[in-house]
């Protein structure tokens, strides 16, 4: 009885680990020039108006657009840009993002 807890305990806790978003991180430069007039071109914005997306964890940006898509995170400009993007797109780009080097950048 205490062998099956176990492994029902390990069978649901493999079922309960977030997946993460795999995608390739050269198709998603390839898409990325839309977001670099906001963002900057590997995700350094030059603005404090707008994040830094360079160096993220590729999860954190993956679901912040999964979420900007949905509206359960609510951003005009976002809503518009994550509108027609699909999983692979999404995918492809917070892995282009989240392996570029984040910079220290002076305002």
């Amino acid at each position: 009885m205490k062998q099956s807890l176990l492994i029902l305990a390990a069978v649901m806790l493999g079922f309960s680990v977030p997946v993460q978003a795999k995608g390739n991180a050269e198709a998603g430069k390839a898409k990325s020039a839309t977001c670099a007039a906001c963002h900057g071109p590997e995700g350094n914005s030059p603005t404090p108006n707008f994040p830094k997306l360079a160096g993220q964890h590729q999860d954190y940006l993956y679901h912040s657009l999964k979420d900007y898509k949905s509206g359960k995170r609510k951003n005009a400009i976002m809503a518009g840009q994550v509108q027609n993007l699909s999983e692979a797109d999404m995918a492809d780009l917070t892995a282009f993002f989240s392996k570029q080097k984040g910079l220290a950048i002076k305002y």
